[in-house]
């Protein structure tokens, strides 16, 4: 076996695809390919998979994903007749309006996991930047990046779990990642504090929550130390990004949305980064040349 292989656990039952990220010796890192879970394991404990799609939790996995965007779509378009109801009235109601999303900034301590959240954002019509980086590095990175996006949503997310043998689930020293991602969230606040101004997304499979959510995120995994699907944290950045400004997110509707459910994902109130504003831009004319811009 070598670095990229796929992978199953024999000991687990196969239970979840994962690609292999380093060799030491007899060990493996695993990263989960659908799950935002880190692992090792003894090599002799793993199988090669060549077909991914022949694995029935990857099958599930896939189609949750795709049930999971259909569903942002759908409730997406049901959003569409309700979000400018001051423009329904008065002298400009027939004026065609623009729209401000709320800007993301992803970090994604996983390349690929990266790349399909990058496609979701654009499907959707969010603005967003992405920077793949290891999880170690993310509070340096976003100490760069945030004076120069300037994004109304931070994701911080990647790869995490619980060490092996470890009870203590109060003690950061028992995550993998957890202390980076609580790092992370110090930086996100120490640049705003206010939580409604700055809305932050953090962690990944088993993470420690209650510690993300002290250190100021707004969302949180994971409540019940459960395994998270990849595009999760990017579920409720885009609810975030396209909830009215004027309106609460709806905290039980996002978690209930998200593939993993109250025991993956947890949150506070926290108002929505959605904008609308006249004239289209469509139709806005240069003054200085007289044409359409």
């Amino acid at each position: 076996m070598k670095q990229g292989d796929l992978v199953v656990r024999k000991s687990y039952g196969g239970d979840i695809l994962f690609r292999i990220a380093a060799l030491s010796g007899r060990l493996a890192v695993l990263r989960g390919t659908d799950y935002r879970l880190l692992a090792d394991s003894r090599i002799d404990d793993l199988h090669a998979v060549r077909d991914p799609d022949e694995l029935e939790g990857t099958l599930q996995a896939r189609i949750q994903t795709h049930e999971t965007l259909r569903r942002m779509k759908v409730e997406l378009a049901q959003l569409k007749p309700k979000i400018a109801p001051a423009l329904q009235q008065g002298p400009l109601r027939r004026e065609p309006y623009f729209e401000l999303p709320g800007k993301v900034l992803h970090l994604d301590g996983d390349s690929n996991y990266l790349k399909k959240s990058m496609a979701v954002y654009a499907q959707l019509g969010v603005p967003a930047q992405g920077t793949y980086c290891h999880e170690s590095q993310m509070p340096q990175v976003l100490m760069r990046l945030l004076p120069q996006v300037r994004p109304d949503i931070v994701v911080i997310t990647g790869h995490d779990g619980v060490l092996k043998h470890r009870k203590d689930y109060q003690n950061l020293s028992s995550y993998k990642n957890s202390v980076n991602f609580v790092r992370a969230v110090y930086v996100a606040r120490e640049y705003e504090k206010h939580r409604d101004s700055l809305v932050v997304v953090a962690g990944a499979c088993q993470s420690h929550f209650e510690a993300i959510l002290s250190a100021g995120a707004n969302f949180a995994s994971s409540p019940g130390r459960i395994m998270i699907h990849a595009l999760d944290p990017v579920y409720v950045a885009v609810r975030a990004a396209l909830t009215p400004f004027r309106d609460t997110i709806d905290i039980a509707d996002v978690i209930s949305h998200t593939i993993s459910g109250i025991q993956g994902v947890g949150g506070i109130e926290t108002m929505g980064k959605y904008r609308i504003g006249l004239p289209s831009m469509k139709n806005a004319i240069d003054k200085k040349t007289g044409s359409l811009i």
